[in-house]
C-alpha cells in the first residue's frame, strides 16, 4: 500500500498564536494533529511537547523493532507525552500550569491504519463520496448528546461547546481511544482540529473534497473554515492510500 498526503496549519482570523501542532510522515506512515490549550503560550508548547514525543517515539521504535504491539504501542506514547506535558508545567515551568493539548493520530502498519484520539479534534474517513466521522469527542457537548440530556440539535445551541473533558498533559495520565481498522486502495482518510470541525460540517466537507479532490482540498477546507469566521487556528491533514 502506498499513500499521499498533504498538510496545513494556520492561525485563523481571530488569534494571535497557532497553538495547533501537526505532523506528517510518509515514511514512517505517520500522521498527527494536537490542538493546545492554556494560557501563556501553554497550549502552543502543550502540543508541540506531544507531537515531537510520539515522532521521537516512533523513530525510535521503528529503528529497533518493526514487530511491537501497535495498539499498546500508541498508548504508551500517549501516556508519555502526558506525563512529561504534565511534568513541564507543574515542575519545570509553573508559570504553564493547566496545559495540555488534544491529539488525534493515524499509524499506517502495512495494510492497517491504527487511530489515536484524546479530545476534540478528530479523524474522518471519505470513501465513495461519504464522509464518517471515525473518533469520538472528548466533550462536554458530546457527553450530554450521549447520555441523551441533549438532542443533536440542542447541542449545536449549547454555551460552552469547546469545553473538552479529556486532553494530554492536564492530568498525569491520561487514557485514549486506539482502535484499528483495514485500509482498502482509495480510501482517504483526514485529521484536523475543531478550529474545521468546529466551522464546517459535515456535508460541507464532503462537498469539497468531492468537488476539489483529495489533492487540491486541504487549503480549499481551510479557506472554507475562515469564510465561516476563522475563529480558531485551523489544522488538516489528508491521507489517500493507493
Amino acid at each position: 500500500m502506498k499513500i499521499e498526503f498533504w498538510a496545513q496549519t494556520d492561525v485563523g482570523l481571530k488569534r494571535e498564536l497557532n497553538e495547533d501542532s501537526i505532523y506528517a510522515s510518509r515514511e514512517q506512515g505517520l500522521f498527527i494533529v494536537a490542538d493546545g490549550m492554556g494560557g501563556h503560550q501553554g497550549g502552543e508548547v502543550a502540543s508541540k511537547m506531544a507531537v515531537d514525543t510520539v515522532e521521537n517515539m516512533v523513530a525510535a521504535q521503528l529503528a529497533a523493532d518493526h514487530r511491537f504491539d501497535t495498539a499498546t504501542f500508541i498508548s504508551s506514547c500517549y501516556q508519555q507525552a502526558g506525563r512529561l506535558i504534565y511534568e513541564k508545567s507543574h515542575i519545570d515551568s509553573p508559570e504553564l500550569m493547566g496545559m495540555g493539548t488534544t491529539m488525534v493520530m493515524a499509524f499506517f502498519r502495512g495494510s492497517d491504519v491504527y487511530l489515536g484520539n484524546v479530545g476534540d479534534s478528530r479523524a474522518y474517513l471519505f470513501r465513495d463520496s461519504n464522509l464518517w466521522q471515525m473518533t469520538e469527542d472528548h466533550s462536554l457537548v458530546n457527553e450530554k448528546v450521549r447520555a441523551g440530556v441533549l438532542t443533536e440539535a440542542e447541542s449545536e445551541l449549547m454555551i460552552g461547546k469547546n469545553v473538552i473533558t479529556r486532553s494530554v498533559g492536564f492530568e498525569k495520565s491520561v487514557s485514549p481511544d486506539v482502535f484499528v481498522r483495514q485500509v482498502q486502495s482509495g480510501d482517504t482518510y483526514m485529521l484536523c482540529s475543531d478550529g474545521l470541525s468546529g466551522l464546517v460540517e459535515d456535508p460541507d466537507m464532503a462537498s469539497i473534497l468531492i468537488n476539489e479532490g483529495v489533492s487540491r482540498c486541504v487549503p480549499a477546507l481551510i479557506q472554507q473554515a475562515k469564510d465561516n469566521g476563522g475563529d480558531d487556528n485551523i489544522s488538516v491533514i489528508v491521507i489517500r492510500a493507493t
